[in-house]
C-alpha cells in the first residue's frame, strides 16, 4: 500500500486539512463571544482570501471577479430580476473559465487550475441559491443599511472558507442565522473527527482496490465489465472521502449541515450501494447539489424537465464529451427507470420471483451507474469511445430500448 496516498483525498484535500485548527478556532471564539457578528465575517471573509490565495495563485483573480460582480447584482437588481441576472453573469463567467482553462497546456501536476474551477463551481451554486431566496422573498438584504454593512456578510457568505472549495450547499438564511447566533451547545469537533476517520477509512480502501484495476484495453467478455466496476468503484470511493472531509470542514467551524441535509451520511452511503433504482441513487448522490438542481431547473422547467436537469449538469460540469454524453445517458436511464420498474414490480408476485426482481436490477442499476461515472469522468474522446465500443453498452442500450418499447406500448393503449 502506498500509505503516502492515503492524504490524497482530492487536489485540495492539503488545504482543506490545513484549514482545520482555524476553523476550529473560529467556532470555539465565536461560540464563547469572543467575536462580534461583524468580526466572525471579516473573519470568514479574510480567511477565504487567504485560502484562495494559497490554493489557486494567481487564478484567484478568477475567483474574485465573480464574487464583485454577484454582489453588485445582488445589490442592485430588482428582487424580480435578481435571478436571471445572477444567473446568466454567473454560468457565462463558469463558461468562460471552462473553456479558457481547457484551452491553455497546463502543467498536470499543477492542481490550481482544477481547485479553482471546483471553486468557481460552488460559486455559481451559492449566488443562484441566494438569488432565488431574494427573488422569491425568503431573504431581504436590508437596503435601510449602508452599502458596506450590505455588502459584508455577502462577500463573506460567498468566499468564507470552511466552504470555500468543498462542502454542501449552506444557504446564506443558515449562514446568517450562524453568524448572529452562534450555538454553544453543539460540539462540532467531534462530528469533524468521526467524518475525517470515515474519509480516512474510504480512502485505505481506495488504495488497496487500486492495484487491482484492470485496463479497459484489449478486455472482452466479462473481464470489461469487471474493469468497469472496479473503475467506477474508485471514483465513488473518491467522491465519498471527498464529500466526508468537506463535511468535517463545515462541521469544525460550526457550519454542520442539518440532519438530512449534507452531501453524505452513513444511510446514504448504504442507500447508494444497495439500491436497485437508479433514480434513488441519481437523488441520493451528491444530495446537495441535486436538491440544488431540482430547485434552480427541474421546478422551473415547463417541458422536459427531467431532460434540461441533466442537461443543465452537463453544462454546469465543463460541457467535455464525456460529460454530455454521460448526463443524457444518465436521464435516459432514470426515465427507463421510472417505467421499467411497475412494468416488473407488477409481474412479480411470488417471494422468489421478488427476490430475483431485486436481485437482477440492483445489479443492472450497479452496472448502468459504473457506466455512466466512468463516461463522466472520459478526459478524451478515444476513452469515450472505447467505452462505447465495449460490451458495457449492452446494458444501457437495453434500458433504452425497454424504455421505447414502453413509451410505444402505452402510445398504441392511448389510441
Amino acid at each position: 500500500m502506498r500509505w503516502a496516498n492515503l492524504l490524497v483525498l482530492c487536489p485540495v484535500a492539503s488545504y482543506q486539512l490545513a484549514a482545520f485548527p482555524f476553523a476550529a478556532l473560529f467556532h470555539h471564539l465565536s461560540a464563547s463571544g469572543r467575536l462580534s457578528p461583524t468580526a466572525r465575517y471579516i473573519s470568514l471573509l479574510a480567511g477565504g482570501c487567504l485560502l484562495a490565495g494559497q490554493a489557486m495563485g494567481s487564478y484567484a483573480t478568477l475567483l474574485l471577479i465573480p464574487v464583485a460582480s454577484s454582489v453588485l447584482v445582488l445589490l442592485s437588481a430588482s428582487p424580480a430580476h435578481v435571478h436571471t441576472w445572477a444567473f446568466s453573469l454567473q454560468m457565462s463567467w463558469q463558461t468562460l473559465c471552462h473553456l479558457g482553462l481547457r484551452s491553455q497546456e497546463l502543467d498536470p501536476q499543477d492542481i490550481r487550475s482544477a481547485v479553482i474551477l471546483s471553486a468557481v463551481m460552488l460559486l455559481t451554486q451559492k449566488v443562484t441559491s441566494l438569488a432565488l431566496d431574494v427573488h422569491e422573498g425568503t431573504v431581504t438584504l436590508q437596503p435601510s443599511q449602508g452599502l458596506l454593512q450590505r455588502a459584508l456578510p455577502l462577500c463573506s457568505y460567498l468566499l468564507f472558507f470552511p466552504a470555500l472549495l468543498g462542502g454542501p450547499l449552506c444557504s446564506f438564511r443558515r449562514f446568517r442565522a450562524q453568524i448572529e447566533f452562534p450555538g454553544t451547545s453543539h460540539r462540532p469537533l467531534g462530528a469533524a473527527g468521526r467524518r475525517c476517520l470515515c474519509a480516512l477509512a474510504l480512502q485505505v480502501l481506495r488504495t488497496q482496490l487500486e492495484g487491482q484495476l484492470a485496463t479497459m484495453q484489449g478486455c472482452a467478455g466479462l473481464s470489461c465489465v469487471h474493469s468497469m466496476w472496479t473503475q467506477a468503484l474508485l471514483f465513488k470511493l473518491a467522491y465519498y472521502s471527498h464529500w466526508m472531509l468537506d463535511e468535517a470542514l463545515l462541521e469544525a467551524a460550526g457550519f454542520g449541515p442539518e440532519a438530512g441535509q449534507g452531501d453524505l451520511s452513513g444511510s446514504d452511503l448504504w442507500v447508494l450501494e444497495t439500491t436497485n433504482r437508479v433514480a434513488v441513487f441519481a437523488r441520493t448522490w451528491n444530495k446537495s447539489t441535486s436538491r440544488w438542481l431540482r430547485r434552480l431547473i427541474f421546478q422551473r422547467c415547463p417541458a422536459q424537465p427531467l431532460l434540461a436537469t441533466f442537461a443543465f449538469s452537463a453544462w454546469w460540469h465543463g460541457l467535455q464529451p464525456g460529460q454530455v454524453f454521460g448526463f443524457l445517458c444518465w436521464a435516459i436511464m432514470v426515465e427507463a427507470d421510472y417505467r421499467i420498474h411497475p412494468f416488473l414490480r407488477s409481474r412479480a408476485a411470488s417471494r422468489g420471483a421478488k427476490l430475483l426482481y431485486h436481485g437482477a436490477t440492483w445489479l443492472c442499476t450497479q452496472l448502468i451507474v459504473s457506466y455512466i461515472l466512468v463516461a463522466i469522468e472520459s478526459e478524451s474522446f478515444s476513452e469515450l469511445h472505447l467505452l462505447w465500443t465495449s460490451s458495457n453498452s449492452i446494458l444501457p442500450l437495453s434500458y433504452s430500448l425497454a424504455l421505447l418499447l414502453l413509451l410505444l406500448t402505452k402510445k398504441l393503449k392511448q389510441n
